[in-house]
């Protein structure tokens, strides 16, 4: 009870009701680094992943060291190196877009270490699919690439989808960690406001709007799923058709809600 009464509420009520300007660009931040580091790494992952699966054995072997590497080592480690290491510019210009070298810097290093995580969530994926459906859509005249485009990767999307909505959760969460290099997003500006004021309520209300992201994308990953959920009659049932399919059989039996008189 002393812990509630000794918290500064109007800082937190301000930061999530009334936020200022330099907040909106933080958490705009944090949403377009992490969705450009999540798309980077898939796609990243996806490379991997084929490469894994390649028969020339280099391709293996670098995608497996790919993998061993940004894995075994810590993320923060690799953000603080390829912020260093490599000396991006100050701006980095993609047209009407801007990039500061700080955050493209974080970007590449979030994006090239979910990519090694990506590689086994697609692999897996691809694994799933029975290996009779490559050779049905090779006798079609599919190529290996084609047959993979429009045969395998489609139906290794509903096995790839939910582990890669965990991994954007997770991305939105550790984007955090790019902080460490100056990018101004949602955990440097709770970091400013506390050293400003040393009010912790700062780091609150933070954990808050991460909370609001990650519930938002929960719902947006729910509804994905809910059209890659295909059933056996090969449409997609809505809440309503799972219902009245469960009831079915109940009612038949002469299962009835109404209370006995």
């Amino acid at each position: 009870m002393h812990v509630l009464v000794a918290v500064d509420w109007h800082v937190i009520w301000l930061r999530i009701f009334h936020p200022d300007s330099a907040f909106a660009r933080a958490l705009w931040a944090t949403v377009y680094i992490s969705i450009v580091a999540q798309i980077v790494g898939i796609l990243l992952g996806l490379v991997a992943a084929l490469a894994r699966m390649s028969r020339f054995w280099p391709f293996r072997a670098i995608s497996a060291t790919y993998v061993l590497v940004f894995r075994g080592t810590p993320v923060l480690v690799q953000i603080m190196f390829f912020y260093l290491a490599f000396g991006l510019p100050n701006e980095i210009n993609f047209g009407a877009f801007t990039l500061t070298g700080e955050v493209a810097a974080g970007i590449l290093a979030l994006s090239i270490n979910e990519g090694a995580y990506m590689r086994e969530i697609i692999r897996a994926g691809i694994d799933s699919i029975e290996k009779g459906q490559m050779e049905a859509a090779k006798s079609l005249g599919m190529r290996t690439g084609l047959a993979m485009r429009r045969v395998i990767l489609p139906q290794a999307a509903r096995v790839i989808v939910p582990p890669l909505g965990n991994e954007f959760n997770n991305m939105m969460k550790t984007s955090s960690l790019v902080s460490i290099i100056g990018v101004y997003e949602l955990f440097n500006d709770a970091q400013q406001g506390y050293s400003n004021t040393f009010h912790p309520e700062y780091f609150v209300a933070v954990a808050f709007w991460y909370l609001v992201l990650t519930s938002a994308w929960t719902l947006i990953q729910a509804s994905i799923e809910r059209r890659l959920a295909v059933s056996d009659r090969g449409e997609e049932l809505t809440l309503r058709e799972r219902l009245v399919q469960a009831w079915s059989p109940l009612q038949a039996r002469g299962f009835s809600w109404r209370t006995p008189r």
